[in-house]
């Protein structure tokens, strides 16, 4: 028996979606296996989604909300640290969520790597979202900037190797923690 559309719900399909890529991979991975999942029909997925390519961003925007955005929440609000010492902190959850991520969850980091090549609206919410948290940081800490803002983006885009998808490849190398430590003390350096 089928489930009424009206009754089910995005959030429904966003979690079936996880579940169902997490099974198959995001290659493998059909609005169809979705629906039965659900036990719907497709066409009721594309009632709440245009595309599977709508479904994946919606799915990738869950899960970095709740895997990365939330957990760096926290830090940004910790009142217990200020100026470069809490930005480190920041950074260095940041890199460690992305790439526990990419080494634990395969398949969500799959299938976030892939859209992220192709939702760039998504991706620049995503971004705005951290660069804020690290300007938030920045004037809270009494760090000394003009445009606190650019410090931020800056700091974000300096880090990249670290964080960035395209690079998880290299997050297996033994030496990547010291070379993260290498790159915030300059980092560190010119900000004070």
């Amino acid at each position: 028996m089928e489930k009424s559309s009206d009754i089910l719900t995005k959030e429904q399909i966003l979690i079936a979606t996880e579940d169902t890529l997490r099974r198959f991979g995001v290659a493998k991975t059909s609005v169809t296996d979705v629906a039965k999942v659900l036990g719907v029909s497709h066409g009721t997925i594309y009632r709440h989604f245009k595309s599977k390519a709508e479904l994946l961003e919606g799915v990738t925007e869950k899960w970095l909300n709740e895997k990365i955005v939330a957990p760096l929440m926290e830090v940004c609000q910790d009142s217990s640290m200020l100026g470069t010492p809490h930005l480190q902190r920041y950074i260095q959850t940041f890199v460690d969520l992305k790439q526990y991520y990419a080494r634990d969850d395969e398949e969500m980091f799959g299938m976030y790597t892939r859209v992220t090549e192709q939702a760039t609206d998504l991706i620049d919410q995503h971004i705005g979202h951290i660069v804020d948290q690290l300007a938030d940081i920045i004037v809270r800490g009494g760090i000394t900037s003009d445009q606190p803002a650019q410090l931020a983006r800056t700091l974000f885009y300096a880090t990249a190797r670290f964080h960035h998808p395209a690079h998880a490849y290299e997050w297996k190398n033994p030496a990547i923690d010291q070379e993260f430590s290498e790159v915030w003390k300059l980092l560190e350096k010119g900000i004070s």
